[in-house]
């Protein structure tokens, strides 16, 4: 009986402490998240002085990412083609492109229950253009 005590408390022992490593690791993660989701800032952009062309950007805040490539003819956003889009649950946050190009302006208001994946797609598609 003791020989398992030696072997099995060391063993739970070892458990909890790699548990609580991982648990702070990622809780470390959330937090960077959400401090780089609350520090993301819209630049106001000119489109009139954007020249014609087709402009790829991304942008990363760890646990959701995106990728655009924006089409501008004549001062108008034609199209945004949105490349990839990493997400917990924000894809409803994808028809945030299609207000953007209604509007023809980049700092729109974000989709609800998809407030951090519209902020990053928004923040992608600013950086394409900058």
């Amino acid at each position: 009986m003791s020989k398992i005590k030696t072997i099995i408390l060391p063993l739970i022992i070892a458990i909890l402490v790699i548990g609580c490593f991982f648990g702070a690791s990622y809780l470390s993660d959330v937090n960077n998240y959400k401090r780089a989701v609350a520090e993301i800032s819209i630049a106001d952009i000119d489109l009139s002085q954007v020249p014609d062309g087709v402009y790829d950007g991304s942008y990363d805040v760890g646990m959701i990412s995106a990728e655009v490539e924006v089409v501008v003819s004549h001062g108008v956003i034609k199209t945004i083609n949105l490349i990839d889009h990493k997400n917990e649950r924000g894809s409803s946050a994808e028809v945030i492109t299609d207000t953007i190009i209604a509007q023809q302006k980049i700092d729109v208001d974000t989709v609800s229950g998809a407030t951090n994946s519209s902020q990053v797609i928004k923040k992608a598609v600013a950086e394409a253009l900058l």
